[in-house]
């Protein structure tokens, strides 16, 4: 019997390696072209997606309308087809033993439904089951329960029987306002003590590497 029948898994920097190789470097072009001369460092960017997440931290440190945040995502859109991050060692055994057990792989992240099914195919040759992304409007985006409610519904599970696998607050705040455990994976997360701290408090659960999460729900392997 599987620990927790449905896995809700972040996308960006908990399943592939895209925020210092893709959104980044994008979100530096673009900020140049719309505030020229206006420069962000990567510890900057990681430190106000933690914590303010990205359309709050475009809006507060950069004045950004919300054209200019529609036009960043579609320039951000076209970029990431020409860009496929590579995914973390040892995340693919996760996904395939979830499934291969009888489990059930959602994604709830703040990536387009595209580039979502794209790595999945790509690195898995197969899609989740269900995926809530910023293709959402806004107010049903992470961390609003929106998601987790709707996958409870769906499937008929109660809280305990998900975990919220994520490496950003915004995903603690929707899980704790579900009632959803939530494990922080620290392996997107090993060049920033400061938000790792934060997290190791927050959550439930904390693991440093793919491998110790596999460990976790399917026991020793």
């Amino acid at each position: 019997m599987l620990k927790y029948p449905c896995l809700v898994l972040d996308h960006d920097d908990t399943v592939v390696q895209s925020e210092a190789t893709i959104n980044y470097p994008y979100f530096v072009y673009i900020l140049d072209q719309f505030r020229p001369g206006t420069t962000i460092t990567l510890e900057e960017y990681v430190h106000g997606c933690c914590h303010l997440g990205f359309a709050d931290m475009c809006r507060q440190w950069y004045g950004f309308t919300e054209q200019e945040l529609v036009e960043e995502y579609r320039g951000w859109q076209e970029y990431i087809k020409s860009h496929i991050p590579a995914p973390f060692p040892g995340i693919e055994r996760i996904i395939r033993r979830q499934k291969a057990e009888g489990g059930i792989i959602c994604v709830v992240s703040h990536s387009s439904d595209t580039n979502i099914l794209r790595d999945y195919r790509t690195h898995f040759g197969m899609v989740p089951d269900d995926i809530y992304s910023w293709d959402l409007p806004e107010h049903l985006r992470k961390p609003s329960t929106y998601a987790l409610e709707q996958i409870m519904e769906k499937y008929s599970l109660s809280p305990d029987q998900l975990l919220v696998v994520d490496d950003m607050k915004p995903a603690y705040e929707m899980a704790s306002k579900a009632g959803v455990p939530i494990a922080f994976a620290a392996w997107g997360r090993k060049d920033y003590p400061e938000i790792a701290g934060e997290m190791r408090r927050l959550c439930d659960f904390s693991f440093d590497s793919t491998k110790d999460l596999e460990n976790f729900l399917f026991g020793e392997v």
